[in-house]
């Protein structure tokens, strides 16, 4: 069992139209149709949407992928339109709020992975190989990889997982040319944020994205490049032979799995709320990444 332990009620705003509650976002259409994305400050961890917020979340979520979508404008345009907040609209909005050009989304995942960790740790444990990419013997836990790989997922229903699949089967369901633009684009990308991140003392191991088209042209679109969905470590603490020290979620996965909490996340019952300081600490590593990268200071 999984989803939100309360989920919210929508809010009403006049001229928008509510499409969609996601984990994080909340999405709304215009009435000349383009989208309206609300990122909360809602947390998602083991599968369920926390009874906690984590204050600030959507705003650093939303103002990091505004500061990579303008890094990477040369490679691949984005959806964002403007970043005001429409008439009518909660004063909260402000800060979290993009209006977006409505994509036809590919149902692909995007992944990019410049090092050995969390599903492509547990599929090269088994077979040497991630996605189907045979890669070397005597990798370990974070090891670096020879080049970085291109591992695409399928799109799964909502409340299920992405599927891993190899790169022939989304040139199957997608086509051979799109597959391998996305593909490209997607490896372009991360080199390109890998190399801003580690001049930032910041290792940016993994990373995934999603792309539509708009009027045939490849755009990207959603988030990118934040710590809900990019694996970033501090390199001044990367040892290759464990786990490493993240700016994301994990001190929320590791309370809830902790004896602390109480918690059996395998039961039907629902996480517990967060303790303060837990909040309070996964709150500092939102800011911190995007203090380190940006080289401003959160206010």
């Amino acid at each position: 069992m999984s989803g939100f332990v309360t989920k919210p009620e929508p809010v009403q705003v006049p001229g928008l139209v509510h499409l969609h509650t996601g984990k994080v976002r909340d999405l709304y259409r215009t009435g000349t149709g383009e989208l309206v994305m609300v990122a909360s400050d809602r947390m998602s961890a083991h599968d369920w949407v926390l009874p906690n917020e984590i204050p600030d979340k959507g705003r650093v979520l939303t103002q990091l992928s505004l500061w990579w979508f303008e890094r990477i404008a040369d490679i691949v345009p984005n959806h964002v339109i403007s970043t005001e907040v429409p008439a009518g609209a909660p004063a909260d909005w402000k800060g979290r709020t993009l209006i977006c050009k409505s994509l036809d989304m590919i149902p692909v995942e995007a992944v990019a992975r410049g090092y050995l960790a969390g599903s492509g740790l547990t599929e090269y444990r088994e077979s040497r190989t991630v996605c189907g990419i045979a890669l070397p013997e005597g990798l370990e836990n974070s090891s670096e990889l020879p080049a970085p790989i291109y591992t695409p997922a399928l799109k799964a229903e909502v409340g299920e997982h992405d599927e891993n699949v190899p790169y022939e089967e989304t040139a199957r369901r997608i086509g051979a040319e799109l597959a391998a633009q996305v593909r490209r684009t997607t490896l372009d990308v991360y080199a390109r944020a890998r190399d801003i991140a580690r001049d930032r003392g910041i290792i940016l191991a993994d990373t995934k994205f999603e792309f539509g088209l708009l009027d045939g042209e490849l755009v990207i679109g959603d988030e990118v490049l934040t710590p809900d969905s990019s694996r970033y470590w501090p390199a001044d603490e990367y040892h290759p032979g464990r786990s490493q020290a993240s700016f994301d979620k994990q001190l929320i996965r590791d309370w809830l799995v902790s004896p602390a909490s109480g918690w059996d996340r395998y039961s039907e019952q629902p996480p517990p709320e967060l303790p303060a300081e837990v909040v309070e600490q996964t709150r500092a590593k939102y800011i911190e990444v995007y203090e380190r990268l940006t080289g401003t200071s959160w206010v």
